[in-house]
């Protein structure tokens, strides 16, 4: 079988990552990289052997398949661009800025029966794997996603850059509809809000309590799952998780085994054998507005109470 011709829009630090797996993928073969940037865009040629080009447009008639992994504000530019010539897309998070641009980047793939994929990368974590069949009827969620200030993503806030990870997580994880969000957030070095906080609580009782910063001199990814009888510990970071269980009137621990992978590459990897095996994605483009939805709104309310 002739390998999946794939190519990569954008290889900043993220980009490059993903044009360094599909190199070594074996059933798929990169055949360009695009980058504004000129030097940029010549150094990560260089360094994969692979040919570099300045416009993406150029790559319309030599792939089957793209990651777009340029600033959010040029997905939707970008990502209609390739779908529209009928090649399966995989656009990074955020999906889009906007939901109307999420809605017209559904509605292309579905019209041309494409593969539309976006990158939500903790739903291949090896931790959060390991705890499917555990997690069942959640009562109370607890995320922490810290980091130090990142010095890129900067063209979105807090919310669109890390906290839809969590966002995206949660909404899987909870068969409810949310009825009501309180956000609180501030900007400390951007003029986009850098630090927030959202309580999210559904019409089945679930409570989720979300925190994100991206001004922290730590690096924290866990998240706590809470449900009758059994309390659930992840930390993303290190693929670790922990189950709690009442025994009585006492609580035993549990150190699941997790076998450690690139939640990364197991993402691209999904990706590839969608598209080959024309299979949905596990996060895709219907899914990610659902994250994204909730992302605006949460953005929306922390930016009316600045402004009031």
């Amino acid at each position: 079988m002739d390998k999946l011709k794939v190519g990569v829009i954008g290889v900043g630090h993220l980009g490059s990552i993903h044009a360094k797996i599909y190199k070594d993928l074996p059933n798929c073969s990169l055949i360009g990289v695009c980058d504004i940037d000129r030097s940029r865009l010549e150094t990560v040629s260089k360094e994969l052997d692979v040919p570099g080009y300045p416009d993406f447009r150029q790559l319309l008639d030599k792939v089957e398949a793209v990651s777009v992994t340029t600033p959010t504000k040029l997905h939707y530019q970008v990502a209609s661009c390739f779908l529209e010539h009928k090649i399966h897309s995989l656009v990074e998070k955020p999906f889009t800025l906007t939901l109307k641009e999420a809605d017209g980047l559904i509605e292309i793939a579905q019209k041309n029966d494409l593969i539309l994929q976006v990158g939500h990368i903790e739903r291949f974590n090896s931790a959060f794997s390991a705890t499917q069949k555990i997690i069942k009827e959640p009562k109370f969620i607890e995320c922490h996603r810290l980091s130090p200030f990142p010095n890129r993503s900067l063209d979105v806030g807090v919310v669109l850059d890390i906290m839809i990870h969590d966002i995206d997580i949660v909404l899987g994880l909870v068969d409810s509809e949310i009825e009501r969000i309180e956000s609180v957030g501030v900007n400390v070095l951007t003029k986009f809000e850098d630090i927030a906080n959202v309580r999210l609580t559904f019409k089945n009782g679930c409570v989720a309590n979300l925190t994100a910063s991206r001004v922290s001199d730590e690096v924290m990814r866990k998240i706590r799952i809470f449900q009758k009888d059994t309390y659930i510990s992840l930390d993303y970071k290190n693929a670790e998780a922990s189950v709690y269980k009442r025994e009585a009137f006492k609580i035993s621990k549990k150190n699941l085994p997790i076998e450690k992978e690139q939640p990364l590459q197991k993402e691209l990897e999904s990706f590839i054998n969608c598209v080959i095996n024309h299979q949905t994605p596990l996060v895709s483009g219907i899914v990610a507005r659902e994250a994204l939805a909730v992302a605006l709104e949460i953005q929306n309310q922390i930016w009316r109470k600045k402004i009031s």
